[in-house]
């Protein structure tokens, strides 16, 4: 099938299965999995115009509201910190936006800037398992034959001042500054506005390993703040292409649909099963895939 905008030409099943294996995977550490998409993008599709960016934003927009509606259904949302989330990264996906239309449009800069990001995200990942902190691991007696998981996994909050938020999960109580989120997320959103993919993948293992939060807490936080400022940077990089109208900026809504379509099924699914996986194996993977497509693009430098 080709599309048009993007000038991507793809079996029409293969966005849905690619987007649907990584969302499964990632969704199971709060992350949408439009880091990893957008590799596939650049280097299987050949996709790397600013519109890939807002392509997969708009993957973010209608794969992310199952994996959401998963974690409010299981007690497991801490909305003062999605809240505290959203209201920094919003300005940072918009400044991002304008950074990545102005001075990221080549390919090849744009890939070093991916490869860069993915390393500080393969990083973060790869600290959080050297420390092996033992409270961000699942409970041990989280399997399929205890039925009264959702209730003993539940976040209660127990304060959310201007400072800090305090909750309870799995019998801990867990505090973090306010200020330290919102600053974070603001510096977040700027790269995710840029890369495209909401800032979720960035700012989840920043909770979890600068912030000591537990992964199968704060996941459903970080997948809210990044539907809603993907929701906002498609809106913007559509309204940057009436004014760059000699670059395709907008996304390619045929293939973000397909995207999204497989990313929504995937998401659900393992939202579902994240209970069940070990959040130590979770990171394993995720940071090998990371670092292999990290490496990738940072070598261009050197050819």
């Amino acid at each position: 099938m080709y599309f048009d905008h993007s000038g991507v030409e793809v079996a029409i099943w293969i966005p849905p299965i690619v987007a649907f294996c990584i969302s499964f995977v990632t969704s199971m550490g709060g992350v949408s999995g439009a880091f990893l998409l957008m590799p596939f993008q650049m280097s299987f599709l050949n996709y790397t115009s600013p519109s890939v960016s807002a392509t997969n934003q708009l993957f973010n927009v209608i794969a992310i509201p199952s994996g959401v509606y998963r974690y409010i259904k299981e007690g497991r949302m801490i909305w003062p910190l999605a809240n505290i989330v959203i209201a920094g990264s919003l300005p940072g996906v918009i400044f991002g936006a304008f950074m990545r239309v102005l001075y990221l449009p080549s390919p090849i800069y744009f890939k070093i800037f991916v490869g860069f990001v993915l390393a500080y995200i393969g990083l973060k990942m790869a600290d959080d398992l050297w420390k092996k902190r033992g409270r961000n691991q699942c409970p041990r007696n989280m399997t399929k034959e205890n039925k009264s998981l959702s209730s003993k996994c539940s976040v209660n909050v127990l304060d959310s001042s201007p400072l800090q938020i305090v909750f309870e999960f799995d019998g801990e109580i867990y505090s973090c500054s306010k200020v330290t989120i919102f600053v974070v997320s603001l510096i977040v959103g700027g790269i995710g506005g840029v890369y495209g993919i909401g800032g979720g993948a960035i700012v989840s293992p920043f909770f979890v390993s600068i912030c000591g939060l537990p992964v199968y807490a704060v996941a459903g936080a970080a997948l809210m703040g990044t539907l809603v400022t993907s929701f906002v940077g498609v809106i913007f990089y559509h309204i940057l292409a009436l004014f760059y109208t000699n670059m395709i900026i907008s996304p390619d809504w045929s293939l973000g649909l397909l995207f999204g379509l497989g990313g929504l099924c995937g998401m659900y699914l393992g939202a579902k099963m994240q209970k069940y996986v070990s959040a130590f194996y979770i990171k394993i993977m995720l940071c090998i895939v990371v670092f292999s497509t990290s490496l990738n693009y940072i070598k261009i430098i050197f050819e």
